[in-house]
């Protein structure tokens, strides 16, 4: 196997780094230098300023040793809140490329990425991004821009991990993939989000519930691949929980009504089964809704009533 393939799997990503805060000062070691520090500066200044008189120099030293104090907290805050905007980041690109090798099995081997090729795969993806957002409703098109971004943050990842530490190309594919990764994370909630919009403006149209369970399915399957590589965004959660319950309750309601239909042609063992697949789907989903329970005691009680009527 191409040692660039090999390096998509390795948990060596070149993104896995220790995080800053993680790597920083010991917050309780931090306070306490803190503490030390403004002590000290408490009695230079106190001792630079005493003259045996009146007590002015224990007020200007408390002061400057307070000031000194609250400086030092709020440089520690300022430096650890930008730390970890920078080690959420790397996490989050971290995971895209975890979710990415998950998804594609696509082969990227080939020639080693250059400078100029890099840029023609990021000018294509600028392209197409931009295409994208003026077409807006169309899922399609940002599909497309986040199944673009995908392979390249592959590619790149597996060049980064082969490269040479003082290769030139380096600083361009780590800026590159940034961009890269802002762009997937765009489209791929934007697609999700077209999709699951797109089927609750069409379930309350005319058709067959086994086209608005497909189209459900479809919009499930859609929030259900976003929320894996953004598991943190809450209104992916949201519609996840919405599009379950609907999938859920129309296959149940489906069997059901199959079972009905068999039961009074006479086919008590096809209504027997297409009732049993109803709990099974109810169970495969834990997705609470509100007739759930009653879909369920009325499964269980044309289940006993076949029985014993045989």
């Amino acid at each position: 196997m191409d040692q660039r393939q090999r390096a998509i799997g390795s948990r060596n990503s070149p993104y896995l780094r220790q995080s800053p805060v993680s790597a920083g000062l010991n917050p309780v070691n931090y306070y306490l230098l803190a503490a030390f520090a403004s002590a000290s500066v408490f009695f230079i200044v106190w001792a630079a300023l005493h003259d045996g008189i009146d007590d002015t120099p224990l007020i200007a030293a408390a002061i400057a040793a307070a000031s000194f104090s609250i400086s030092f907290i709020f440089v520690r805050e300022v430096i650890f809140r930008r730390a970890r905007r920078r080690a959420l980041a790397a996490q989050m690109l971290s995971r895209q490329l975890r979710f990415v090798n998950n998804h594609h099995d696509r082969d990227i081997s080939g020639p080693k990425l250059s400078l100029k090729r890099n840029e023609e795969l990021l000018q294509e993806i600028r392209a197409k991004s931009e295409a994208a957002k003026v077409l807006g409703k169309f899922a399609d098109a940002h599909k497309e821009v986040f199944d673009l971004c995908e392979d390249y943050l592959r590619l790149v990842a597996a060049e980064l991990s082969a490269a040479r530490p003082t290769s030139p190309r380096i600083p361009a594919m780590k800026k590159g993939s940034k961009s890269a990764a802002g762009r997937h994370r765009f489209h791929m909630l934007k697609w999700a989000e077209i999709k699951a919009r797109s089927f609750t403006a069409e379930a309350g149209n005319p058709g067959s519930i086994e086209d608005k369970i497909s189209a459900g399915a479809d919009a499930l399957g859609a929030v259900d691949r976003a929320i894996e590589a953004y598991p943190e965004e809450p209104t992916l959660t949201e519609s996840q929980e919405v599009l379950r319950i609907f999938v859920t309750s129309a296959r149940a309601k489906l069997y059901i009504n199959n079972a009905e239909r068999a039961a009074e042609q006479g086919s008590n063992d096809d209504a027997v089964e297409h009732y049993q697949n109803a709990l099974s789907c109810l169970s495969k989903f834990d997705v609470n809704f509100e007739e759930r329970a009653l879909i369920l005691d009325k499964i269980n009680l044309e289940i006993s009533r076949i029985q014993q009527a045989r």
